[in-house]
């Protein structure tokens, strides 16, 4: 049976135009579709110990921090799509795989950005475990500490090139009337208080709607699942009261590309907003170029 074809206990796509389609599904809904044969199910969690600990049955462990690394200029940017392409192989998925993606904490980061690496790579039906595995644990599902055997697939990148927007796009859409910058990161690193980067602050009219607001952990005082989502409801009530629209074009960036991937895949797939992209290179980037303006402080507002 298909990903796309199942209800959700939780939170539903409506995405139905799109090419691909990643969902966020329930512990529940892992077990009913344990014996899908073209079920791909990857733990992306980054310690290894974790995974030989426990795991869900038949996943493969294959840490987010192997999709990014140096690449000449920059450091953690996503990997060429031919390496992409080998590492998708190594565990064992195909170009016509189904693949639930999880991970625990606030590694939700981690899933849903192999999520946006797999759309970004072609294929079409996608799953993130809500709740992570800290609530398909508590919910009662079987665990396993067995490694599952498989052979390696021939996985070739069908880049979508839909899904992001270059350094150029990021350029000329600056200040444009219906372009809509996110950006989740921290307050502090937003506002340009912490000195990471050479160049710190945020783009300019960029608006600061911080990646744990969309999920149920509270980033004051580090509680609650930050795996699982908020209801659709209050997402879809937090982005009106900040005045991000469904026509308008929104570009997601963050520092690496990684915070971004949370809210992109919720405005797209979840909510059916229909031009959302992820900018890669994010603050990394943007601030190694001294001729872009740079903002600090508070965002702006109207």
């Amino acid at each position: 049976m298909s990903l796309i074809a199942v209800p959700l206990l939780s939170h539903t796509s409506h995405a139905a135009s799109s090419k691909a389609t990643i969902q966020f599904v329930s512990p529940a809904w892992v077990t009913q579709h344990s014996s899908d044969p073209n079920l791909r199910i990857l733990d992306v969690r980054v310690s290894p110990l974790d995974y030989f600990a426990s795991h869900l049955p038949n996943a493969v462990h294959i840490a987010d921090n192997t999709f990014r690394g140096p690449n000449g200029t920059l450091p953690v940017q996503y990997w060429s799509n031919e390496k992409l392409g080998q590492l998708f192989s190594q565990a064992g998925v195909a170009n016509d795989s189904k693949v639930l993606v999880y991970s625990d904490g606030q590694n939700v980061l981690g899933a849903t950005m192999v999520a946006y690496l797999l759309e970004r790579s072609g294929l079409k039906e996608i799953a993130v475990l809500d709740g992570g595995f800290k609530a398909y644990k508590e919910s009662g599902q079987p665990v396993a500490q067995e490694f599952p055997k498989y052979k390696p697939t021939k996985f070739t990148v069908k880049e979508n090139s839909s899904v992001r927007v270059t350094l150029d796009d990021v350029r000329k859409s600056i200040g444009k009337q219906g372009v809509v910058f996110i950006d989740p990161r921290p307050p502090k690193l937003f506002q340009g208080e912490e000195k990471l980067w050479v160049r710190n602050g945020h783009i300019p009219g960029a608006k600061n709607i911080p990646w744990p607001t969309f999920t149920a952990g509270n980033a004051a005082t580090n509680e609650g699942n930050f795996h699982q989502l908020k209801s659709l409801d209050d997402i879809r009530k937090l982005l009106t009261d900040r005045k991000i629209k469904v026509t308008d074009r929104i570009i997601v960036t963050c520092s690496t590309g990684r915070e971004a991937t949370l809210q992109y895949v919720v405005l797209k797939h979840l909510l059916a907003y229909p031009n959302v992209r992820v900018y890669e290179g994010s603050w990394t980037e943007y601030s190694s170029y001294p001729d872009l303006p740079v903002e600090t402080g508070p965002e702006k507002t109207a």
